[in-house]
Formats: structure tokens, sequence, C-alpha cells
């Protein structure tokens, strides 16, 4: 007698903040400024979005999180067209304004190429937003459900037709 065993199906979730970190041996950009404070990627941003912005440390943790998702599935998966509402944006935002680090992350997840940021002036109101949280649960992040629902339909102006941008 054949015994089939089938085997467990697995979903696969990914840490934001181990696939952030990973980018560190990959920063090859003013380094002293960016390793030297002996932070790791992940505590560095956080510190800088409690610098700039007014929130407490959890919900800048929340905010990254979702970043850090969100552009990987945007540089993993350039054929769906993803985009996020004004809060997680935020963090979308201190990822790209910290270049060596936004390049390192390019380097890893875009397959070396830059990863452009071209929004238009108007946000969209079609529900992608809420499509992209879809998206993104669907390819194995757990993400924060209530950060996504915040900004529902009010999604980012980001433009899926300009080449390799978000």
């Amino acid at each position: 007698m054949t015994v089939l065993l089938d085997s467990p199906s697995c979903t696969r979730t990914r840490d934001p903040k181990e696939l952030l970190n990973a980018v560190q041996p990959y920063i090859g950009h003013l380094t002293v400024n960016i390793l030297d404070s002996g932070m790791c990627l992940w505590d560095r941003e956080i510190a800088l979005l409690l610098r700039d912005h007014t929130m407490v440390r959890d919900m800048a943790e929340r905010i990254l999180g979702n970043a850090v998702m969100y552009t990987i599935g945007c540089m993993e998966h350039p054929e769906v067209h993803l985009g996020v509402g004004k809060l997680v944006d935020i963090g979308v935002h201190q990822l790209i304004l910290d270049t060596p680090v936004w390049w390192a992350l390019c380097d890893v997840y875009n397959e070396g190429r830059y990863k452009h940021h071209a929004p238009f002036i108007e946000r969209r109101r079609d529900g992608l937003c809420l499509r992209t949280a879809d998206f993104l649960k669907a390819i194995g992040f757990a993400i924060d459900e209530e950060l996504w629902a915040i900004d529902g339909t009010d999604c980012s102006p980001c433009d899926n037709k300009v080449p390799d941008s978000h």
C-alpha cells in the first residue's frame, strides 16, 4: 500500500525589519553617516522618523514596517500597480530620502536598478490602496490592516506609466 502525504501549505511571512537590515552590507555611499552610529538600519530609520514627525515609536515602527513591505512589493513585482495611503507614504518617503539606504534597497530588491519616485499631483481615489494591501498579504506580508484601512481609497498619486517607478 502506498500512502501519499500532502505537504502542509505554508504561508510565507516576511519580516520587514529583517528585510531592511539585510541591505546594510550593500551600503556603499556615505557609510560614515549611515553605519558609524552603531545602529542597525531599522533603528536608524525609526530614529529619523521620530526626529522629523510627531509620533510615538510604536507608530513609527508600524509605518516603517508597512513602507518596507510596500517598497519591496513594488520592487519584486513591477508588473503590478501598487500604491499607499498618506500614512504609510511617510515611511516610504523616509526610505527614499535616506538615499544610501534607498540605493541599497534598489540594489538588493530591484536587481540593481534605481526605483524612481515620480508622483502625480492629484491623489487617486479608486481603491488602489486597499487592493495593494490585499496584494501584499498575498505575497506573504503581515500588513497592519488598520494603517491601510485608514486611507482606504485615498491613495498615493504614483504613476505606473513611468518605467520602474512606484
